[in-house]
């Protein structure tokens, strides 16, 4: 999945590491989709958006946010404040890739929009960028990189953004 980074990376900035998503279930009893299910959208967002906040608050953590947290905007202005916001981009076409590639996606997390597919991803995006652009730090492409590959240039970007914080 999209947070397989976020261990690695932290190590080499010496923090923890942490996927909101992972601590969305933990604190919710049950996995994503089930929340969204039965307990609704709205409650969903308010799980994330108090997850989000004890994250951001802590110190010296690499999260991995999910993809609707900066739809929150209490979340957007915390994201800015905690630190520096890497924002991972891919092309339309290997964002469908992964997510039909990755079956923990679509077993965890409903879909978004009742279309799905590449279709959804177009009109998801169009929402959330504006918001990811207002976060960001600074914007890479994952493209078809390795993960030691992006996690090489995230610390090359966020490195002296880090240290300037600090």
């Amino acid at each position: 999945g999209e947070s397989m980074w976020v261990g690695p990376l932290a190590a080499r900035l010496g923090g923890g590491a942490v996927d909101a998503d992972d601590e969305m279930e933990r604190q919710g009893g049950k996995r994503i989709a089930e929340i969204c299910a039965e307990d609704g959208e709205p409650r969903f967002r308010q799980l994330e958006r108090q997850v989000m906040q004890e994250l951001l608050d802590g110190d010296r953590l690499v999260i991995a946010a999910g993809g609707g947290a900066v739809l929150n905007d209490a979340t957007r202005i915390q994201m800015k404040t905690a630190g520096p916001v890497v924002w991972l981009t891919a092309e339309v076409d290997v964002l469908a890739a992964r997510i039909g590639g990755d079956e923990s996606t679509s077993a965890r997390r409903p879909d978004l929009t009742p279309t799905g597919g590449r279709a959804e991803i177009e009109r998801v995006l169009a929402v959330r960028e504006p918001l990811y652009r207002e976060c960001a730090s600074c914007t890479i492409d994952t493209g078809n990189w390795t993960v030691d590959e992006m996690i090489a240039e995230i610390l090359a970007v966020v490195g002296p953004l880090a240290k300037k914080d600090g």
